[in-house]
């Protein structure tokens, strides 16, 4: 008799109701123009309910844990742990496919012993962090102390001076940064808890993207870096032109220290956009645009046509403003590269610094053919602006920073070998503030409150307690360079060069990349006493 009951029950409770939602939403659309609802009403329903959970239950069930694209669950694990628990400790060996292609780190036959690094640990700075004190099967029990860490800085000897013939030159004690996410893509929240916890790590910096500055990027007290889009976002006046009067006012706040040209940007290659849901009324005083009103930027600035015009309007600003003007691009190929090169020596104008993003970079918001199909992939793209630069002998008169998937301290210790000076990570800052990879991004309904100007979604998101976790992020990224300098035998991340990097193919043949792509002739590079 009480398995009858149970069983009538569950036919009330649960498949009456579910068989009703199906019947209802059947004579709902009557004639339906999909095939599958019209010819298989009911089982149409349930495959579109499937599709619609499918990347969940692919995330956190069916991927293998280094599969998942654009980061695999590895990847996210490890800077969950990095920003909430200040460790990238793993247990009984790599996770990595040891039988693909892909580049390794050359490690030294004597390595650097810690205490012999050329780094700034003199002083400890407050910090706080997450211990695990009880960990079930379904619960995990933690508290959030205190402590005294390390901030992991370069020594002043090896300082990052960008635009050192500016009259504000930029010095960097730190490698590593938050790359552009411009006010709009991303919430006041983020902003706010990023660039605090840059602030506190000390040495680092935010990038605005091409959205304006707002006076939460401000408030902050980090270092900025004001990026200037083709759709000249902050820097415009009524009719959408370029400002200088903008720019200059701009240029006299202390907090911001360079200015960066969005030519190109790795996952799109084109303009900037934003939905008019997203432009509340304090993103459109940052953007100088309506409220409400969706705004797109042209792919190119409307007035440089010519490498020759790029430069003058470069020059024009790093004199009127006093600070460090770099250049974003993408590569496409090494002869792209030489007329810019060639208008640069011609006209002895030089951007202070470059910023190569590879194809492999994200967005909010782009085309498939565009993230997949343009550019060149960021590895590739270093060596070559790299070899440009110096071909053409002018590599010392602008600093290279590089962004697409560095999220990991060896993939920026790689990235600093094949080129760059510095590294600008976005969605490893985004993890770090606890995003899911929810692919939610374009909606403006972010559920981790990342990608969003909406108040209730913003709310998932605390700056007090993420401004914690970005700052343990950064410092234990820039902890795991310098260890992995010292592995390869160097005192600073500063030495790393082409060397100390080796490519192994899927036949298990490995050559340094020094040999893979010698430096050109007239731009060697000394290291450690030896010509390469």
């Amino acid at each position: 008799m009480l398995n009858h009951v149970l069983l009538i029950s569950l036919l009330v409770i649960v498949v009456l109701p579910v068989l009703a939602f199906f019947a209802y939403m059947y004579l709902l659309s009557k004639k339906p123009k999909h095939s599958i609802i019209r010819s298989h009403p009911f089982l149409g329903w349930v495959r579109y309910l499937l599709e619609k959970l499918g990347p969940e239950f692919r995330q956190y069930w069916f991927d293998n844990d280094t599969e998942g694209k654009p980061f695999s669950r590895a990847d996210f694990v490890g800077i969950v742990y990095a920003a909430k628990y200040r460790t990238d400790l793993i247990s009984f060996g790599g996770r990595r496919d040891y039988e693909k292609p892909g580049f390794y780190l050359s490690n030294a036959m004597f390595p650097t012993l810690t205490s012999e690094l050329k780094v700034d640990n003199e002083r400890s700075i407050p910090g706080k962090k997450y211990v695990i004190t009880d960990e079930g099967l379904f619960t995990r029990k933690e508290k959030f102390v205190e402590e005294q860490v390390k901030p992991w800085l370069l020594l002043d000897e090896d300082v990052i001076v960008v635009g050192e013939n500016r009259r504000f030159p930029w010095r960097l004690k730190g490698m590593f940064g938050a790359s552009a996410t411009s006010y709009g893509a991303v919430g006041e929240h983020y902003i706010q808890s990023t660039g605090t916890g840059a602030f506190m790590a000390g040495g680092s910096w935010i990038n605005t993207g091409e959205g304006g500055v707002a006076d939460v990027h401000l408030a902050t007290g980090a270092d900025i870096v004001s990026q200037i889009g083709p759709g000249m976002f902050g820097f415009r006046d009524d009719s959408g032109r370029f400002s200088i009067e903008e720019y200059k006012r701009k240029a006299e706040l202390p907090n911001i220290k360079a200015f960066e040209l969005k030519f190109h940007q790795g996952a799109k290659i084109r303009g900037g956009h934003l939905e008019g849901s997203k432009v509340t009324e304090k993103v459109a005083a940052a953007r100088l645009v309506p409220v409400g009103k969706t705004v797109n930027s042209p792919n190119r600035f409307e007035f440089l046509t010519s490498p020759e015009e790029a430069l003058r309007f470069i020059g024009t600003l790093q004199e009127e403003g006093g600070k460090p003007v770099g250049i974003k691009i993408v590569v496409g190929d090494p002869k792209r590269l030489e007329p810019l090169f060639r208008a640069m020596i011609d006209l002895d104008i030089y951007p202070d610094f470059i910023t190569v993003d590879g194809s492999e970079g994200g967005s909010g918001a782009t085309f498939k053919a565009m993230a997949d199909g343009m550019g060149l992939p960021l590895f590739s793209a270093l060596i070559i602006l790299d070899d440009a630069a110096r071909k053409f002998g002018v590599r010392d008169r602008f600093k290279i920073f590089a962004s697409g998937k560095l999220i990991t301290p060896d993939k920026v210790a790689i990235a600093m070998a094949l080129g760059a000076d510095c590294v600008n990570s976005a969605r490893g800052f985004m993890m770090a503030n606890g995003c899911i990879m929810a692919m939610q991004c374009h909606t403006g309904k972010c559920p981790t409150g990342i990608t969003t100007t909406d108040f209730k979604f913003q709310e998932a998101l605390a700056p007090e307690e993420k401004m914690w976790r970005v700052m343990n992020y950064i410092l234990q990224l820039r902890e795991g360079v310098f260890s992995l300098a010292a592995a390869c035998g160097l005192d600073s991340p500063r030495e790393f060069g082409r060397e100390h990097v080796v490519f192994a193919n899927e036949n298990g043949q490995s050559m340094r990349i020094v040999d893979l792509f010698p430096y050109p002739e007239n731009g060697r590079r000394e290291s450690q006493g030896e010509s390469l």
